[in-house]
């Protein structure tokens, strides 16, 4: 973004090369399905739409008009960007240390329900 090569840079989990924390099994198959929901509808190929790393071009997030606020907010921002024409998407990998529902994991199989929703609605 900041060399003028990409509008927006999405981090991977997924992308392979950099050290991470063993996921649980339901939530990566969650994952997956949710990006795939995704790049079906939003016709992207990324590897990893629930990512919290994503680097947005100043002036584009300010134009999104962003409503959700918590785990609907990923699929909204994909579906807003993905419509944006000639906007350049990036995916890097990242280092991910994933954290136990003891250590303060927050998302539970309802949250998954809201971005299946949000996927469809933005």
């Amino acid at each position: 973004v900041t060399k003028g090569v990409a509008d927006v840079v999405y981090g991977s989990r997924f992308m392979g090369g950099n050290p991470h924390r063993v996921l649980f099994f339901w939530h990566t198959i969650g994952n997956k399905f949710l990006t795939f929901m995704s790049n079906m509808l939003t016709n992207l190929n990324l590897t990893d739409m629930e990512t919290c790393y994503k680097l947005v071009d100043t002036k584009i997030l300010q134009s999104l008009k962003l409503k959700e606020n918590k785990f609907g907010f990923e699929p909204e921002v994909t579906g807003k960007l993905a419509r944006i024409p000639g906007i350049r998407i990036y995916e890097v990998g990242i280092s991910y240390y994933g954290r136990t529902y003891r250590e303060g994991k927050k998302i539970g199989w309802k949250d998954g329900f809201r971005a299946l929703y949000c996927i469809f609605k933005y």
